[in-house]
Order: C-alpha cells, then structure tokens, then sequence
C-alpha cells in the first residue's frame, strides 16, 4: 500500500521534511515514489508548500496520508479556498 507521510531532512535539531508518496513498507527516509511538497516546522505562518492536485489524485489511488500530512493538506485547500 503507498503511504503520504513525512521524510525527515536536516540536521540535528533543525528538522525539514518531505511530503512524500512512499511503500508503506520502506523505512522512514527510504526511496519515494514521488515528492508532493515541503514541510518546516522550524518557521512560522506557513510553513509547508504541497501539491494539492498530485495528493488528490494519490488519494483516490488508495494511498493513506498521516495524520499530519492530512492536517497539512486539509490547511492547504483552506487557504487555496480563501485566495
């Protein structure tokens, strides 16, 4: 099953993350499938940039987004919604 989960970038004490389409079964920062957007929990307002367009349609696939991923494109479509 393909995943939508984070791929932790950075360095210690700096974390960066990748949104990610990944096998469910590969390690955290394994190989992806394909990149769909950033996310950097070290800035304030927003903080994260994903494509929308390409998640939907992973979505609609079957593949599962985390919790937080899901959080970062339910914010996502609110803001697309208000500009």
């Amino acid at each position: 099953m393909v995943a939508l989960r984070l791929s932790r970038q950075g360095t210690k004490d700096r974390p960066y993350y990748k949104i990610v389409a990944i096998d469910s079964r590969k390690r955290r920062d394994g190989r992806p499938i394909e990149q769909l957007g950033t996310y950097n929990p070290m800035v304030e307002g927003v903080n994260y940039s994903i494509d929308i367009d390409k998640a939907e349609q992973w979505i609609g696939k079957g593949a599962q987004a985390s919790e937080t991923v899901s959080s970062i494109i339910k914010k996502a479509k609110k803001q697309a919604l208000e500009a």
